[in-house]
């Protein structure tokens, strides 16, 4: 199994799930500038919509978009319950907050990262609207340890990474002590500090 991945980007949801399900997998690091792999390859030609992530399966398939490999992830290993079972609310819950984090928490950095293209007025706007997203997960995670509860899911993966992109927009996350200290808490979590280190994005602690 392969993931193609850009450090920090949403690929790093399925890396932490690839991690936290004990999966054996490679990890091919591709820049999203010229649409190259580390081995100088065309990624377009492993995806025409020239994103990542990309799941390669043993079997030589590929899945892509994050909400969607997560998931199969999860499902093909349901004793690390990083999914609800198929067919209860929960698992409707589960698929409420990935939607919402996709459409609503995802799409609303777009527009601010590229702020010099959509103009400033609408860079403002979309950054109100992230910061009510904001408080709204606020909201529904206090005295909570994660989305779902006491168990952490593919959605905590998915809104971590989300989250973490206030730092490319100097957002402040301490204005919403909830989501710091959500964000610390999964930070703390074994296998995310072993994706975030195999990504860069975490200094390997030395003795």
């Amino acid at each position: 199994m392969k993931l193609y991945y850009t450090p920090g980007s949403c690929s790093l949801s399925p890396h932490i799930v690839l991690n936290e399900a004990g999966y054996e997998f490679d990890l091919i690091r591709v820049d999203l500038k010229s649409k190259t792999t580390e081995k100088g390859d065309n990624f377009n030609l492993v995806n025409t919509k020239s994103m990542v992530p990309v799941l390669e399966l043993d079997n030589g398939e590929l899945l892509t978009e994050g909400v969607a490999i997560v998931q199969y992830l999860a499902d093909q290993k349901p004793e690390t319950d990083l999914v609800p079972q198929h067919g209860t609310l929960e698992k409707a819950r589960l698929q409420e907050w990935l939607n919402y984090i996709s459409t609503e928490l995802h799409k609303t950095y777009t527009p601010i990262f590229r702020a010099e293209e959509v103009g400033e007025r609408a860079r403002d706007y979309y950054l109100q609207k992230l910061k009510d997203n904001f408080n709204f997960v606020s909201a529904r995670l206090k005295n909570k340890h994660y989305l779902m509860g006491d168990k952490f899911t593919v959605a905590d993966a998915c809104l971590f990474t989300t989250l973490s992109w206030h730092k490319a927009i100097n957002l402040d996350i301490s204005d919403w002590p909830v989501l710091a200290d959500y964000q610390q808490r999964v930070t703390s979590r074994p296998q995310v500090q072993l994706t975030l280190i195999a990504e860069g994005l975490l200094a390997t602690q030395t003795a």
